[in-house]
């Protein structure tokens, strides 16, 4: 295991499941053998605000905090918090981002405009490395639209080849009630095809 330190950026609305994702992320990386550093900020998590958490793994990692350009990985769970990010990440950094739009409350209310064609913008300055996951629209057709996370961590997970997928799935048997365990399972294996 080299030094590198690997960022990964978090980022969604309260009550998509950021966390759980970022949960899933620390116990796959701990089993792996890595050094990791998690910071959350819930925000006003609980009414639809703003959810990010900052990921570090690596053989040895001093701080969870990311730099500013410094995120080699931003995994978005909604289109306008995926572009609130844009700048933190590096040049060659590559991006999964669920297809989905939470409108802002300043949007609902008519004091601004949800931004057009964001997955456009982020093409334009990472090119092939942007991959755009309808996330909520696969978890909706395994019948729960909460798997919507899980959908993005599998898609995620094959930007990381040198973990295995028995790791991802054992995380998942370990962090989720046996109840919704079948369905994450599915909707981690949809999101692994989607990407």
């Amino acid at each position: 295991m080299n030094n590198k330190v690997t960022n990964i950026l978090l980022s969604g609305v309260g009550g998509q499941g950021a966390i759980l994702a970022s949960n899933i992320l620390a116990h796959v990386f701990v089993q792996a053998g890595y050094d990791v550093k998690k910071s959350e900020v819930h925000g006003m998590a609980q009414r639809g605000g703003d959810v990010t958490t900052h990921f570090r793994y690596g053989a040895q990692v001093y701080s969870p905090l990311i730099k500013f350009r410094e995120v080699d990985f931003l995994l978005a769970f909604e289109l306008l918090e995926a572009l609130r990010y844009i700048n933190y990440c590096k040049d060659k950094a590559a991006i999964v981002i669920n297809d989905q739009k939470i409108l802002p409350p300043a949007v609902t209310l008519g004091f601004a405009e949800y931004p057009t064609d964001i997955p456009a913008t982020f093409k334009k300055h990472f090119k092939d490395r942007v991959h755009v996951v309808k996330g909520q629209e696969i978890a909706l057709g395994l019948g729960n639209a909460q798997a919507a996370n899980v959908v993005l961590v599998g898609a995620f997970s094959k930007l990381i080849p040198e973990i295995g997928d028995q790791m991802w799935l054992n995380a998942l048997t370990d962090l989720l009630p046996k109840k919704i365990r079948d369905l994450n399972v599915k909707a981690f294996q949809k999101g692994r095809e989607a990407l």
